[in-house]
């Protein structure tokens, strides 16, 4: 966050002051939770379904709270926003529920967005990523690749894990402060016209779209709405921009006709600008390819475990050479990249050899589909747990059939199908000839899965956040012993 009086936040966000003569100044973070705020920041009082951040005002400001973002009257120096249909600005965010809570979160978007051109004019490089699945993992790959720009003054700034909706976005993007140099966003959607109002919030001159899959299938109805509604984020790419496109994906390929910045195209495709050869996977699942540039070649290894991430680390790479980092470079820090976002594939070896790779984050076809092939290339014998793929909409049985049959053909010799939900997994696996068993719950697959494995096994765990999956890989680690 830049300094700015509360006078000044009145005035970006069209709010009004209430107990407070508007010169008392932010120099802190920007937070939505009390607990996070530090002396001279900002508190951004939510109202929700469940928790109302205005009731939490008294804690934020015994906290160092200069004054807080409020939706109605509080007892503290505050600008109080006013309702979403009362804010004029063309570029709040599209949000999809009513009330106060939406008039804050547009008055969050307009403070970042205002922060962002302030930078942006000092030279912040602004990255957005997006697609069906991968997005997580190339941002962290990006954020570590642009973090290697070290002959060159300033930090670069990204979000914790999956902070990418009209609530963390924004917030990420007032992290950036005067030093930013590289502020790398993660774009999601739930609809049409999401991707483009976060676009708004912080205008991004370099853009990847990664792929386009079947996550939110049940929100967009089509594959070709979920096209439609990554590409805007191209579509906002200034004509001095880059857009970053996954070469092996033909939809996303053709969103080149729909940008007027330069196109680059990174994969594993013969003709993509920016590709990998001699793709290599070991028995951890790691991958080591040549990175093939029009800057140059070099080979990379990667320490991170799954052959997705050769698609990942290439979009990575290509954001970084545009960046200005030299091959060389970019392929020895693609070699020291590790996980930073938790649960999306970590390995873990107890001390007995049973090896437990936690992917239990989100899940969707082309993610369970990369897992189970990232499983069929480590050694030793497999147990996949797997749960529900959530926001499908009507294509769920089928999708659920389709990866049973997958695990089939993997060659995973035990299955542990978590909840009725995912029933047509197990089904489909078991008719395959696949040792399946179908339980209710995460406890219950802990249960059985600890009963049945030996030294030298390894445990894949995967399904959308809703199953709670992650719970399965904290026993295994943990020797059963929580």
């Amino acid at each position: 966050m830049i300094d700015l009086t509360l006078a000044d936040v009145a005035r970006i966000t069209g709010g009004r002051l209430h107990g407070a003569t508007g010169k008392e100044r932010v120099t802190g973070s920007v937070e939505f939770d009390s607990r996070a705020v530090g002396a001279g920041g900002l508190f951004v009082a939510l109202p929700g379904e469940r928790v109302d951040g205005h009731d939490f005002v008294d804690a934020a400001m015994a906290s160092g709270a200069a004054g807080v973002l409020a939706a109605r009257e509080v007892g503290a120096p505050s600008v109080i926003v006013p309702p979403l249909e009362a804010v004029s600005s063309s570029y709040v965010l599209a949000a999809d529920s009513g009330g106060a809570g939406a008039g804050v979160l547009a008055g969050l978007a307009l403070l970042a967005r205002h922060v962002v051109d302030v930078l942006a004019a000092d030279g912040l490089l602004v990255v957005g990523i997006t697609g069906s699945s991968g997005k997580t993992s190339t941002k962290d790959l990006t954020a570590h690749l642009l973090e290697g720009l070290d002959d060159r003054p300033g930090e670069t700034v990204a979000p914790p894990g999956s902070f990418n909706n009209e609530l963390g976005h924004p917030w990420t993007a007032l992290r950036a402060t005067r030093s930013t140099r590289h502020l790398v966003l993660e774009l999601s959607a739930r609809g049409p016209g999401h991707v483009a109002a976060l676009c708004r919030v912080a205008p991004p001159r370099i853009g990847a779209v990664l792929n386009v899959g079947s996550a939110h299938l049940g929100e967009f109805g089509s594959r070709e709405a979920i096209a439609q509604a990554k590409g805007e984020l191209v579509e906002a790419l200034p004509s001095d921009g880059v857009a970053v496109l996954g070469a092996d994906d033909p939809v996303v390929a053709a969103m080149a006709r729909r940008t007027v910045a330069r196109v680059v195209h990174a994969g594993r495709a013969p003709q993509a600008t920016v590709r990998a050869d001699d793709v290599v996977i070991d028995d951890a699942g790691r991958a080591a390819f040549r990175l093939v540039t029009p800057a140059g070649e070099a080979p990379v290894r990667l320490a991170l475990h799954g052959a997705h991430h050769v698609d990942n680390a290439l979009a990575a790479a290509a954001i970084a050479l545009e960046a200005g980092l030299p091959v060389a470079a970019i392929a020895e820090r693609l070699g020291t990249a590790a996980p930073r976002s938790r649960w999306r594939m970590e390995l873990t070896e107890r001390p007995d050899g049973v090896r437990v790779l936690n992917d239990a984050y989100n899940a969707n076809p082309e993610s369970m589909r990369a897992a189970l092939a990232t499983l069929r290339a480590m050694g030793g014998r497999h147990t996949a747990v797997l749960g529900v793929m959530a926001e499908l909409g009507d294509d769920a049985p089928r999708a659920h059939t389709e990866i049973g049959r997958e695990v089939a053909r993997t060659g995973v010799e035990r299955l542990i199908v978590v909840g009725d939900a995912a029933r047509p997994l197990h089904e489909a696996a078991a008719s395959e000839g696949v040792d399946s068993r179908l339980v209710p719950d995460a406890a219950a697959a802990a249960e059985l899965v600890s009963a049945g494995i030996a030294p030298g096994d390894v445990v894949l765990i995967k399904a959308s956040r809703s199953a709670g999956l992650e719970k399965v890989a904290e026993t295994l680690v943990n020797g059963g012993s929580r």
